[in-house]
C-alpha cells in the first residue's frame, strides 16, 4: 500500500506481527532491510521522500499484506502511525557523494532532523531507534583499520561535510537522548556496501565500475588507484543491522568488510568478471577523498557473533548480473 504525506494511515495491522518503521526504505540498504524485515514476520512501514530513493526498489512489497509506503519527508515530523512502531530503522540521507554534494543543505537536516524527529517520538512510546551512521565519520582516517574509539580526521567545511559532520551529530544526538533521557538507542558505523539495486548512477566506485563496464566506457579512477576500500556484500550487511538491533549494545559498531582492496584492483576483477574491453581512465583525486579505509570488526565479532561471509568476486558476479537485468543506457 502507498500513501501520500499527509494521508491517514489508517492500515489494519496484525497484532501478532511486530510494527517496524524504516525510514529511507526505498534506498538500495532500506529496500533489503525491508525484505529482511518482512522474511522475519515483521509488519513494516517505509517513510520515504524518494529524493535518493526509488519506488522500484520495493515494487515486489507494495501488495504485501504487512507493507506500506508512506511518502514523507523525515524533516518533516512523523505521522501518528510511526508511534506504533516498537523498532525504529533511521536510513534517512544520501549516501553517494554524488548525491548529497548537490543537495548538502538538505542531506544535513536529513540527518540531524531526521534522527531528531524519530528520538523525539521513540522517548515517548518506548521504541528502539537503531541509526545508521557510517564509516565517512572517520574522515580521512591517521589510523589504520579504524576502531570504533577513533574520533576521525574529518574537515568540518570541506565538500563532504555535510554528509560526514550529519552523521556526526545525528550519533551526538542519539547519545544526548540516550544519557539524558533514556531512551534505547543502537549506532551502526556503515562501511562500503555494494550489491543488486544499487543505482546505476550512485557515484561510488563499485557503481561506476560495473555499469562503465557494461556500457563499455573508461572505467574511472581517481588518483592513482593505489587508495584502498573494504567492500561488504549488502546481505552481510544487513544481518549486521538486525543483530545489532536485537543485541543489548548501544554502539557505536562498525559493521563492514576488514578485506581491503585497491581501486586498481576492484577495476581489473570487475573488467574480469564482466568480460568487458573497457580501458583505464585516470583522474584528478577528489578533494577529501580519503587514502585508506578499513574496519576493525572485533566488536561486532564479540557481541553480534557477526561477520561478513561473501567474498567480493562472487558479490561482484551477483551485482553485476542484477546490473545486466536492468536497461542499459549510454
Amino acid at each position: 500500500m502507498i500513501f501520500s504525506s499527509g494521508s491517514s494511515v489508517d492500515a489494519d495491522f496484525d497484532d501478532a506481527a511486530p510494527l517496524v518503521a524504516v525510514t529511507g526504505g526505498a534506498g538500495f540498504l532500506g529496500s533489503h532491510l525491508c525484505d529482511r524485515l518482512i522474511a522475519d514476520g515483521c509488519h513494516v512501514i517505509v517513510a520515504d521522500n524518494l529524493s535518493s530513493g526509488h519506488i522500484g526498489n520495493l515494487q515486489h512489497l507494495l501488495e504485501h499484506p504487512r507493507f506500506q509506503f508512506l511518502r514523507h519527508d523525515v524533516t518533516k515530523p512523523l505521522p501518528p502511525v510511526f508511534g506504533r512502531a516498537t523498532r525504529f530503522y533511521n536510513l534517512a540521507c544520501p549516501a553517494s557523494p554524488h548525491q548529497y554534494q548537490r543537495t548538502p543543505v538538505d542531506t544535513t537536516l536529513a540527518s540531524v532532523l531526521g534522527v531528531w524527529h524519530l528520538l523525539a517520538l521513540a522517548e515517548q512510546t518506548g521504541a528502539r531507534v537503531l541509526q545508521a551512521s557510517t564509516s565517512e565519520v572517520y574522515g580521512d582516517p591517521l589510523e589504520h583499520p579504524q576502531s570504533e574509539s577513533y574520533r576521525g580526521h574529518v574537515n568540518p567545511i570541506g565538500p563532504r561535510a555535510c554528509y560526514d559532520e550529519g552523521k556526526r551529530c545525528a550519533e551526538t544526538l542519539c547519545f544526548a537522548y540516550h544519557l539524558e533521557r533514556d531512551v534505547a538507542i543502537r549506532i551502526a558505523r556503515i562501511f562500503n556496501t555494494y550489491g543488486p539495486r544499487i543505482s546505476a548512477g550512485d557515484g561510488r566506485v563499485i557503481s561506476n565500475f560495473v555499469m562503465q563496464a557494461l556500457r563499455d566506457q573508461p572505467l574511472t579512477i581517481y588518483g592513482d588507484g593505489e587508495q584502498t576500500r573494504s567492500f561488504c556484500y549488502v546481505d552481510d550487511t544487513i544481518d549486521g543491522l538486525r543483530r545489532l538491533m536485537d543485541a543489548e549494545i548501544e554502539g557505536p559498531l562498525n559493521i563492514g568488510n576488514e578485506k581491503e582492496y585497491t581501486v586498481l584492483e576492484v577495476a581489473e576483477m570487475v573488467l574480469r568478471l564482466t568480460g568487458s574491453r573497457s580501458r583505464l581512465e585516470f583522474k584528478h583525486l577528489p578533494a577529501d577523498d580519503p587514502a585508506r579505509r578499513c574496519p576493525d570488526i572485533a566488536r561486532a565479532r564479540s557481541h553480534l557473533g557477526w561477520e561478513p561471509r561473501v567474498g567480493l568476486e562472487d558479490g561482484l558476479r551477483e551485482t553485476i548480473a542484477y546490473a545486466r537485468r536492468q536497461p542499459v543506457t549510454t
